[in-house]
């Protein structure tokens, strides 16, 4: 750097000292997460290349790690090399799940109100703009139901989405609806958000929300939330079925989803009556 001088010769001066980016490390632990995360959240099987990239990490790094979890079935390789999650880590999604209070007392409600509708049921719970399927018992019918336990599914799409954001305040809700939103495969799905924030507070209030027709074709969605002693809805309990069983009126599912969530409720002390 130069500047000139009372004399108007030209003279050096010291120059800034440059800055230096810092550069961060990424221990082993955070990689083989960020690996698993992206599997998760992406719900497909995908290569090294396609991981390393996706986490910007480098190319050998992923190579090495996922070698590694290969070999301890963390993860699992298929015949065409891609990768997906591993045994062990369902054995501890188990494991888990049995040491959970809340999944077990669910879980036990959920059969028995399969057994009493005679149709699917799932529990379900948010995970960021998604309603997360996180246990199902299959009805006795031959009804298919696509979305099977791990499914990840926009909060706007299901009955069960809205009552998980119901209790939040309105702008929170407009805000999360703003940011997640999609359109749906039918295209009925509401993508407004002030609308959807409308329509979740409502179904909290009434403790039920019915989709119909907006996620799969033919296909309705009748839950009820299930809700901690805060009063927040931590999961819900829902019965899928044909739309043209829901719509008929012949069975009261409305009512058995409520019981079944108001008595996970009080079996887990969250209501007093």
């Amino acid at each position: 750097m130069t500047e000139t001088n009372d004399t108007g010769s030209v003279e050096k001066t010291a120059s800034a000292p440059e800055k230096k980016t810092k550069r961060t490390r990424v221990s082993g632990i955070d990689r083989v997460l960020q690996i698993i995360d992206h599997l998760y959240e992406t719900g497909e099987p995908a290569g090294g290349y396609a991981i390393a990239k996706a986490i910007k990490a480098p190319l050998s790094t992923i190579y090495t790690i996922t070698e590694d979890l290969v070999e301890k079935e963390v993860l699992t390789r298929a015949h065409d090399g891609t990768l997906w999650l591993g045994p062990r880590l369902y054995n501890y999604g188990i494991a888990y799940a049995r040491s959970v209070d809340f999944m077990r007392v669910a879980t036990q409600e959920m059969h028995d109100l399969c057994r009493r509708a005679g149709e699917t049921v799932q529990l379900c719970g948010r995970d960021g703009h998604h309603m997360l399927v996180m246990a199902m018992a299959d009805g006795p019918s031959h009804f298919q139901v696509m979305s099977r336990v791990g499914s990840r599914i926009p909060l706007n799409w299901t009955a069960s989405g809205r009552l998980l954001v119901g209790h939040m305040p309105e702008k929170d809700r407009i805000e999360l609806f703003k940011r997640g939103a999609r359109a749906s495969p039918t295209g009925r799905a509401t993508i407004d958000p002030k609308e959807l924030s409308s329509a979740a507070a409502i179904a909290f209030d009434n403790r039920l929300s019915v989709q119909v027709g907006e996620s799969d074709y033919s296909v309705a969605c009748i839950a009820s939330p299930i809700c901690n002693a805060a009063g927040e809805c931590t999961a819900t309990i829902s019965i899928v079925l044909p739309e043209q069983k829901a719509t008929a009126g012949d069975v009261p599912f409305g009512d058995y989803v409520r019981d079944s969530a108001e008595r996970i409720e009080r079996l887990m002390g969250w209501r007093e009556h």
